[in-house]
């Protein structure tokens, strides 16, 4: 375990590396989300706005 663990002595890389890509996906996530929860509100918005007209 410990050998699989250090990669043949690329191990900061290797990890750093899946550390990043692990980030950038929940980073990626979390904005999707954002962005729909957003889309969401301002078409409500439009279509409240224009049922009132």
């Amino acid at each position: 375990m410990n050998e699989f663990l250090n990669m043949g002595g690329y191990a900061f890389y290797v990890w750093s590396s899946v550390g990043l890509f692990f980030i950038t996906m929940l980073v990626d996530f979390i904005s999707l989300r954002v962005k729909d929860k957003t889309v969401k509100r301002n078409i409500k918005s439009f279509i409240r706005r224009k049922n009132n007209r």
